[in-house]
């Protein structure tokens, strides 16, 4: 790989690949909505080139000189955290824009197109085909993600692009502030708050933000065309055993208390987790263990929580 081009580029994710290829002498085209506030924490570097454009725009990208990229990365998805992950329409026009990327990533000659999954696609599909399930509308992210997969899929068959769907299970780590899991146990921690939780008897996997930079590069270097990878360090396991991680690492006199908030989603298995396709086809293995991890996002937060 050359070159690529990554829509979403200023977010937690894109900023986190961009480094990473540029540090293996890779060109970035990086395409960010206008006046972005992120912008300039993008690195320096000759090799980047900055594109400003909103998603419902990419189809005018046809005819800038954007031609001769390797990878077209689709990682751009609005309303991922939080309450706009509820939002229908705004998740249906996430929908719509990973379609729009896929054809331009085609005008543009672009080998193959890969999307930012989400391993809420698998609990998405088992809470959704579940006999009296009752779904919450926070599913409606899962729902579009899984969507977007499905349809790029069938588009760049048709087209003749190669897809490649990884599917993040946490990301975390220095560089976001978003209301997800770890910041906000780590917030608790930080703010001295009372540490609930549900039971913690859920599967779950966690990886750290260069990690999976590096596998999103790995994947545009090595992985198979029309597969999806699942992106996690390869050690899941019940929630709470990695709250008993942080707990003893940063909180070691605090109280952890499980089963005060419910849990209302699916457990999905831990065979789910599996990255055992991801180190077959691309060497891949986490530098960034667990703990380590948390510490480095710990110190982190503690110095921006208090600016």
């Amino acid at each position: 790989m050359k070159k690529a081009i990554i829509t979403g580029a200023s977010g937690f994710v894109g900023r986190a690949l961009t480094k990473e290829l540029l540090e293996k002498n890779i060109e970035v085209v990086a395409i960010l909505r206008p006046n972005s506030s992120n912008k300039n924490k993008l690195p320096e570097n000759n090799k980047l080139q900055i594109v400003e454009c909103e998603l419902s725009d990419l189809s005018t990208l046809k005819n800038k000189k954007l031609n001769n990229a390797d990878v077209f990365y689709h990682l751009a998805w609005e309303g991922s955290a939080g309450s706009a992950r509820s939002d229908e329409r705004l998740q249906l026009s996430n929908i719509q824009h990973s379609a729009d990327a896929l054809r331009l990533a085609k005008s543009l000659d672009c080998k193959r197109f890969i999307g930012a999954g989400s391993i809420m696609e698998k609990e998405t599909y088992f809470a959704t085909n579940g006999q009296g399930n009752k779904l919450n509308s926070a599913y409606i992210y899962g729902i579009a993600k899984l969507t977007a997969h499905c349809i790029t899929k069938a588009l760049a068959a048709e087209i003749e692009i190669e897809h490649i769907w990884p599917m993040i299970t946490n990301a975390y780590g220095v560089g976001e502030k978003s209301p997800r899991f770890i910041n906000m146990t780590l917030r608790k921690i930080i703010n001295q708050e009372k540490l609930e939780f549900t039971a913690g008897t859920q599967n779950y996997d966690f990886i750290f933000i260069d990690d999976v930079a590096r596998a999103f590069r790995l994947i545009g270097e090595t992985g198979k065309p029309f597969c999806q990878y699942i992106l996690g360090s390869g050690e899941a396991k019940p929630l709470r055993g990695f709250i008993e991680q942080v707990g003893r690492t940063l909180a070691p006199n605090a109280k952890l208390l499980f089963g005060d908030i419910p849990y209302t989603g699916v457990n999905l298995d831990i065979s789910e987790f599996s990255i055992k396709n991801l180190e077959k086809d691309t060497s891949f293995s986490i530098n960034t263990p667990f703990i380590d991890g948390i510490k480095k996002t710990y110190n982190w937060l503690s110095k921006e929580e208090n600016k």
